[in-house]
């Protein structure tokens, strides 16, 4: 069951590179701060640093798709 903010690849492919590297960096961000809060006490979803695992993986593998110049 996925998340309702989950990117799907074709979103991503229409934003620009600039904007992929800012929502990684935000994605990165929100999820140091799960990390850290995990630590210290319980989330209220534990399965949303799985889905942001997710989500930055997807933003990168787009990205570097595009550096090869395998954009589809």
């Amino acid at each position: 069951m996925p998340a309702k903010d989950v990117l799907r690849p074709s979103d991503i492919r229409e934003m620009s590179a600039e904007d992929i590297q800012s929502r990684i960096a935000q994605l990165e961000r929100e999820r140091f701060n799960l990390r850290f809060r995990a630590a210290t006490q319980p989330l209220d979803d534990p399965l949303r640093l799985r889905f942001l695992r997710k989500d930055i993986a997807r933003l990168k593998t787009i990205l570097r798709e595009r550096e090869l110049g395998n954009a589809r």
